[in-house]
C-alpha cells in the first residue's frame, strides 16, 4: 500500500475527509474561485426548515429528525469546545453557529458560503461569522472528526478576528500546513495510521519534505505532513507552544517566528523533524528497498498520474482501469495485461 501513495499524492485533496475554507488561503483563492465558477449557480433543490438547539457555547442549526443524533452532536460540540479551550485559552462570548446537514447533497446547497462545494469537501468554516457547516458523514466517527477539525478553525478565526491588541499582522504569513496540520493534530491526535503511512512512504522513497517544500510544492499534502510536524513539536515542546507560535507567524512568517520563539530556524526544525521520524519509524522500515511483488503493467509512464480501480478480463488478457491520462477528468481505459499497451 505504501508504494502506491506517491501515485496519488497530487490527487489526495479529492479524497480527504475535510477540505475546508481556511484562514491562510481564503483571501488568496476567493477571487479565483469566483472567476472559475462565474455564470454558474449553486444548485438548490429544496428549502430547509432549520430548528435551533442551544448549548452553553453553540447554536446548532439542523433539520434532523433523529433527536438522539441531535443530542449526540450537541454533546460532541461541547466536548470539542473543552478540548480546544485548553489550547487556545479563549472563550466564546457569543454562541458559535454550527449548521448540520443530513447528507452531502444537502450540504452542497448551503448558502452559508458562496463557493461551490465539491464532493470531497467534508466541512467548511466560514470566516465572517465563524459558522461551522458540515454534513452528517457516513460514520459517526467521521462526523466527530470533521466537527473537531472545523472547530479548531473556529478558534483560529477568533484568535485573529478578536486580535486582543494584535496589530500589523497578516494571516497570509501563516503557511497552510500550520493551519490545517494543527486542525488535524488537535482533532485526531499525534498517532494516526493514515498519516503514519504517508510518513513511512516518504522515508522509504527518500522523499521526505522540508517545511518549506510543504508550503511551496503541492505534491506534499499539508494536512498529513503538517499534522506529523505538529505531533513532533507537541511531544518536544508541549502543546502550549501552538498559539504563541501561530501568533508570531502572523507577524513574522514561520521561519522568523520559530527562530525567535523556539530558537531554531525553519531549516533546523526540518532536519530535527526528519531525524525524529527516521528514529521512530526505523523499526518498521528495516529494508530500505521498495520491493513489490509482480510486474508493473500500468504506471504513470504509460498511463496517467492517477490510475485506479483495475479490473482483469475473464480471460486474463486485458485490464480495464480508470485514469485521467493527461485529461482533467477520469475516463475508462483498456490495456493489454502482458504489455500494458
Amino acid at each position: 500500500m505504501e508504494s502506491i501513495i506517491r501515485h496519488i499524492r497530487k490527487n489526495e485533496r479529492l479524497r480527504i475527509i475535510s477540505v475546508t475554507i481556511i484562514l491562510a488561503t481564503v483571501s488568496i483563492f476567493s477571487n479565483y474561485a469566483d472567476a472559475q465558477y462565474f455564470g454558474r449557480n449553486k444548485p438548490g433543490y429544496r428549502k430547509f426548515r432549520f430548528d435551533v438547539t442551544q448549548t452553553p457555547h453553540f447554536e446548532i442549526y439542523h433539520y434532523l429528525k433523529n433527536d438522539s443524533l441531535v443530542n449526540e452532536l450537541a454533546q460532541w460540540s461541547e466536548n470539542w469546545y473543552q478540548v480546544h479551550l485548553k489550547i487556545f485559552r479563549d472563550t466564546f462570548k457569543v454562541r458559535n453557529p454550527i449548521l448540520f446537514y443530513n447528507n452531502v447533497p444537502d450540504f452542497q446547497q448551503t448558502n452559508a458560503v458562496s463557493d461551490l462545494i465539491g464532493n470531497g469537501t467534508g466541512g467548511v468554516t466560514e470566516e465572517l461569522k465563524d459558522r461551522v457547516i458540515l454534513p452528517v458523514a457516513t460514520s459517526l466517527a467521521q462526523t466527530d472528526h470533521v466537527l473537531g477539525h472545523e472547530l479548531v478553525h473556529a478558534f483560529q478565526y477568533r484568535l485573529f478576528t478578536n486580535r486582543n491588541g494584535m496589530t500589523n499582522f497578516s494571516i497570509n504569513n501563516i503557511p497552510l500546513w500550520m493551519i490545517e496540520g494543527m486542525a488535524e493534530y488537535l482533532s485526531i491526535g499525534s498517532i494516526d495510521p493514515h498519516t503514519s503511512m504517508w510518513i513511512r512512504d516518504a522515508l522509504l522513497n527518500n522523499d521526505f519534505p522540508t517545511l518549506r517544500q510543504i508550503e511551496t510544492d503541492p505534491k506534499y499534502f499539508p494536512y498529513r505532513f503538517g499534522e506529523a510536524f505538529w505531533a513532533m513539536a507537541g511531544k518536544t515542546w508541549g502543546d502550549t507552544i501552538f498559539v504563541p507560535l501561530l501568533k508570531r507567524a502572523a507577524f513574522q512568517g514561520f521561519d522568523k517566528a520559530a527562530e525567535s520563539y523556539l530558537k531554531y530556524n525553519e531549516k533546523t526544525l526540518s532536519g530535527m523533524w526528519r531525524s525524529a521520524s527516521e528514529v521512530h519509524f526505523s523499526k518498521y522500515l528495516k529494508n530500505k528497498a521498495d520491493s513489490l511483488a509482480g510486474k508493473k503493467i500500468v504506471t504513470d509512464k504509460n498511463a496517467g498520474e492517477m490510475n485506479i480501480s483495475p479490473s482483469i478480463s475473464p480471460d486474463g488478457k486485458y485490464i480495464a482501469f480508470f485514469s485521467e491520462k493527461n485529461i482533467f477528468t477520469l475516463d475508462l481505459y483498456l490495456a493489454d495485461a502482458s504489455s500494458g499497451k
